[in-house]
């Protein structure tokens, strides 16, 4: 009797401590959510890589596959569109692969980061080396390009659905997403200085035609091969900048492997697995996601065809062709400068304000460029707002998923562990839409009469530059924002998600403490 009374005075004393214990063990689950400055950073450096290469490659492979491997531009805009087509394509079944992996000591996506990143950056390095032959040209470009593409799908899905990952807390995943992007503009910004900076100084000595040599012979401005610099020059050029940048890509993939740590438990259970196109029909169903696609698809569209062809606009129709590469690092540089100012706008004022108002600040500048006579000031103050409005587009996407995610849960309790499909599914439309602009951009060229390496451009070549870097873009951000009206997640939502998600993860761990307190009773 007395151990009766005994055994139900101590769980008396038990239910009278419960409370306490419950809020030391969810004051404890909360410092383990929170993530360092150390932990965001290292997450933070693992975006560099994809920046610095997309830019690299956004900014210069057209120009580079024109005037220095010299093939057609029919055969580049082969090139252009079926590499990103391909890698549109990759992403998707990467991401279904990635949800399907098993659970290893280093995490689920960490593993596929690090077994990728070497063949990834020997295929980089071989897109900017022009092969001894002449035939099989297209099929080298073609072939490393493919395959650079699906590794560093194999690097950047993983990365991308690692946000999920980090914490539970969507306060620190969206801090976290904020040092990402900071850091990703910074990449882009090193991308641009490395690639610009190096090839820069040996520039593609331009071929003048009768007409060059008629109305402007002797021209200084004219890039002629008296200049003493040869194409190998410019060669070697595009080599040592990507050795660089594959030095830092190792690094970067180093760095986010070892200083970040997945956690398990920061992801709620994976239900039953599902084959590839449930995944498609699961993802692209689900009516915020759908049209938050569509949005950054039409506006990535406009932003993609911009940074394409701007390096050939300031060359040919502004005439700046030993100047673009200080222009493109004007816009970079604006860019990492007003990242913060974009996250304290999208904190302020909701992240749907932040998208029209970052958007559509860079439209009447795109048209001053385009009807202004070519002048070096203007077009500076043009590429500075420009950045302003590129902060925005790099930042808001990925600020915004997370909070699809999170709203698919709310809605879908029973189907989670489907973070990746989510991801990849935006990184494949943003990259089909690089994949046509590029395609079309350089097939549009290719019609227009474009002159490989020439010191000037036929007038149709002009007016089809400032087509794609003013009125489609243009076109394309209004209808991306018409969509954007529609989007249903706002902030009162996106609130309520958020406390619906925190009370059931403080359920699961209230229950997961009265399972370990009845162990220790028993």
């Amino acid at each position: 009797m007395a151990k009766g009374e005994g055994g139900e005075q101590y769980s008396n004393a038990s239910l009278l401590d419960k409370p306490s214990s419950d809020g030391v063990q969810l004051a404890r689950k909360r410092d383990r959510n929170r993530l360092s400055i150390c932990s965001k950073l290292c997450y933070a450096v693992g975006g560099a890589p994809y920046q610095i290469t997309g830019c690299a490659l956004g900014f210069f492979l057209q120009i580079y596959l024109l005037d220095v491997a010299q093939l057609d531009p029919f055969y580049a805009s082969i090139i252009l569109f079926v590499g990103r087509a391909w890698d549109a394509v990759t992403d998707p079944t990467v991401g279904f692969l990635v949800s399907r992996s098993p659970w290893t000591r280093f995490g689920r996506m960490l593993p596929w980061i690090l077994f990728s990143t070497p063949l990834a950056v020997l295929a980089y390095f071989l897109i900017w080396f022009v092969p001894p032959f002449e035939n099989g040209k297209v099929i080298w470009y073609l072939f490393f390009y493919c395959l650079f593409q699906s590794l560093q799908t194999c690097f950047h899905v993983p990365y991308s659905a690692l946000t999920m990952f980090i914490s539970s807390e969507q306060r620190e995943r969206d801090s976290a997403t904020a040092y990402r992007m900071t850091v990703e503009v910074l990449g882009t910004v090193v991308g641009t200085a490395i690639q610009g900076q190096i090839v820069g100084m040996a520039n593609a000595p331009c071929l003048p035609g009768p007409n060059d040599i008629l109305a402007d012979f002797g021209n200084n401005s004219v890039n002629s091969s008296d200049s003493g610099i040869s194409i190998e020059h410019t060669k070697i050029a595009y080599m040592i900048s990507s050795g660089i940048i594959c030095v830092i890509y190792v690094l970067c993939a180093v760095v986010l492997f070892f200083g970040v740590k997945e956690q398990k438990d920061s992801c709620r259970p994976k239900s039953e697995p599902m084959s590839f196109f449930q995944g498609i029909r699961l993802v692209m169903g689900y009516g915020p996601y759908a049209k938050l696609v569509m949005v950054f698809l039409f506006t990535s569209l406009g932003f993609m065809l911009l940074e394409g062809n701007f390096a050939l606009f300031c060359s040919y129709t502004l005439g700046f062709r030993n100047d673009f590469q200080n222009i493109l690092l004007v816009i970079m540089l604006s860019a990492t400068l007003t990242i913060p100012f974009w996250q304290w706008f999208l904190s302020r004022f909701g992240k749907k304000t932040a998208v029209y108002v970052g958007t559509l600040s860079v439209v009447p500048f795109l048209i001053l460029v385009a009807l202004v006579k070519s002048n070096l000031i203007i077009t500076y103050v043009v590429s500075f707002a420009a950045g302003v409005s590129v902060a925005a587009a790099f930042l808001l996407p990925w600020s915004m998923l997370p909070d699809v995610v999170d709203d698919f849960q709310v809605h879908n309790p029973d189907s989670t562990g489907h973070e990746a499909l989510f991801y990849s599914f935006y990184v494949f439309f943003t990259k089909f839409a690089s994949g046509i602009s590029l395609g079309v951009s350089t097939l549009s060229l290719d019609f227009a009469g474009y002159v490989t390496r020439g010191c000037s451009q036929p007038a149709a070549v002009d007016l089809t530059l400032k087509v794609l870097v003013s009125a489609a873009p243009i076109v394309l951000i209004a209808i991306g924002l018409c969509i954007l009206y529609t989007y249903p997640i706002d902030e009162e939502r996106r609130q309520g998600n958020r406390k619906l998600l925190q009370e059931q993860r403080d359920n699961e761990s209230d229950s997961e403490t009265d399972s370990t307190e009845l162990v220790n009773m028993v």
